[in-house]
């Protein structure tokens, strides 16, 4: 089966589902269905994007025969509807966070590992061109051992007070917030490059807004609401030091309350020999840093890693960004289940439901540690038997 042959369904028809939508049907793929937040919802839905099958229920998506389901729904059904679906043996792109509990994470990349059915998670920061050159650096001989990891996530589209959101409740969006939705990028970023793991960590969390809007709103809009307030119990800030399972010392600032940082994903990995840092608003080059100062790389298809040039899709100087990224990580999904088929084979780098699990981990400690001031260790996902 090729990703042209695909037929798939969308859950969810927001910001993201829109997303998933067109980096479907870039990657070759028709959407042949929709599943909104009501049946009236599902069909208008349907109609705008010109699909075939405005879903009622999960039952009818698990019985429709599509060949991938994506996932974009609030946080707190992505685990009951990726379960469903694996056990219905159809293959499953995830919106992270994998669960709203390291429980339900660990549940689902249980089932995903059991039936054997590709489950991959949208850590879409991976597949900037120059995280792939990022990597390859830090792997390199002559970069030396790494000696300290630090960063930050900011972001500032709750800064209005009134702003609001579906992912500010708990209930909906699980107890973390700003540390669930980027920061697991960030950790994910970080283990992936460095191929070594946190092991234990310590943390602080700031709710500095302590009532906001009842009243949802689309993630990112900072439209403003005037609905009764209500008290907020998830976090606008977390900053967290770690050290990993290789004794390497690291940190990393979570926020989204910085006001002028859109989506600022910085990562700076140091080593005896060289260093090197990946911006995400700047994700056309990466800094390369010695005992002589730093340099600038940029971005090109003919020069690099070969993972660099396989993902650096346009001309060096023709800006690729987090679309590209994102469509990278639909189209390696969609070759992973054509390999699971026996027809290719399955892309490097691409993050899986253990990933997910991984994440829910490191969140999990995060809240454990804020909530008690003290170092605490990082469990390590085990599947069931």
């Amino acid at each position: 089966m090729s990703a042209a042959s695909k037929r798939v369904a969308i859950l969810g028809a927001g910001m993201i589902g829109e997303v998933h939508r067109r980096a479907a049907l870039l990657a070759g793929a028709e959407v042949v269905g929709v599943m909104a937040s009501s049946p009236e919802r599902s069909r208008a839905v349907a109609g705008a994007w010109g699909v075939e099958h405005a879903y009622v229920d999960l039952d009818q998506v698990a019985a429709s025969g599509v060949d991938a389901v994506h996932v974009c729904t609030p946080n707190a059904s992505h685990v009951p509807y990726a379960v469903q679906l694996l056990e219905a043996g159809i293959p499953v792109l995830c919106e992270k966070p994998l669960g709203v509990s390291l429980a339900e994470a660990q549940q689902a990349a249980a089932v995903a590992e059991r039936t054997g059915v590709v489950a991959t998670m949208p850590f879409a920061y991976r597949f900037h061109p120059m995280v792939r050159e990022l990597r390859a650096r830090v792997a390199g001989d002559a970069f030396g051992a790494v000696n300290l990891v630090h960063g930050s996530y900011l972001q500032d589209w709750l800064l209005d007070p009134q702003a609001t959101s579906w992912r500010v409740d708990a209930a909906a969006g699980g107890p973390s917030r700003a540390f669930g939705d980027v920061g697991s990028h960030w950790c994910d970023l970080v283990e992936w490059v460095t191929g070594d793991r946190i092991a234990s960590l310590v943390a602080t969390t700031s709710i500095s807004i302590p009532q906001r809007p009842a009243a949802t709103a689309a993630s990112f809009s900072a439209a403003a609401s005037d609905a009764p307030l209500v008290d907020v119990t998830t976090e606008d800030s977390a900053l967290i030091l770690f050290r990993t399972v290789n004794d390497v010392a690291g940190s990393a600032v979570i926020s989204q309350l910085s006001a002028g940082r859109k989506n600022r994903l910085w990562v700076e990995v140091d080593g005896m020999s060289q260093s090197a840092v990946f911006d995400q608003e700047l994700s056309e080059q990466l800094l390369l840093g010695d005992a002589q100062g730093f340099r600038t790389l940029v971005r090109d298809p003919n020069a690099g890693s070969a993972e660099q040039r396989r993902l650096a899709t346009l001309p060096a100087g023709h800006v690729q960004g987090y679309a590209q990224c994102f469509e990278s990580y639909v189209a390696d999904s969609y070759a992973a289940i054509d390999a699971a088929a026996g027809v290719g084979e399955r892309p490097d780098g691409l993050p899986t439901f253990a990933d997910g699990a991984r994440a829910a981990a490191i969140c999990d400690a995060m809240l454990r540690s804020a909530a008690t001031r003290a170092w605490v260790d990082v469990p390590v996902f085990t599947s069931a038997a």
